[in-house]
């Protein structure tokens, strides 16, 4: 487990190069000239996790009409997205950090508790990342419900 420094608002984003679901590398550099909508979760096929990715996926043309891109991690593997992705008919941009190293970098990675048990897991993370790669606004400790609707006002205001 590496240390990291809390990422804020106005740093530049952490490069990252990882495997979309049928092992494409693609990099935070791919999304140069577009916001980007990062968000980390923890599992394929849980309840949060696919809502979430549900959501975002319904919402994508109207992101897309506002020059922004979506892209999902967890440390799924790519098999594991695939999966994913047909079962739910998902549009979004799915990667894989089965090494955790794109978690770490981003501080999501983290240690929870859970009836009594510490384990390290992932906390569901929101990242929009303007065209210049900075970080323009993150939500920590996502709830899912109404999430979809707060990026896209964000990115709205932001876009102003």
């Amino acid at each position: 487990m590496t240390e990291y420094k809390e990422l804020k608002i106005g740093a530049k984003a952490p490069a990252f190069k990882l495997p979309d679901a049928e092992g494409n590398t693609v990099s935070l550099a791919d999304y140069k000239g577009k916001w980007l909508v990062l968000y980390f979760y923890p599992k394929d096929s849980t309840s949060g996790c696919t809502t979430e990715a549900v959501d975002f996926t319904g919402s994508l043309p109207e992101f897309r009409s506002m020059n922004a891109e979506v892209a999902g991690i967890s440390p799924d593997s790519c098999k594991s997205h695939q999966k994913f992705i047909v079962k739910h008919s998902l549009m979004v941009t799915l990667l894989s950090d089965e090494e955790k190293t794109v978690l770490e970098k981003y501080g999501v990675w983290q240690l929870k508790k859970m009836y009594g048990k510490d384990y390290y897991g992932v906390v569901r993370t929101t990242f929009l990342i303007d065209p210049e790669g900075k970080i323009r606004h993150i939500w920590n400790n996502v709830k899912v419900n109404g999430h979809i609707d707060e990026v896209k006002s964000r990115l709205k205001e932001l876009q102003g």
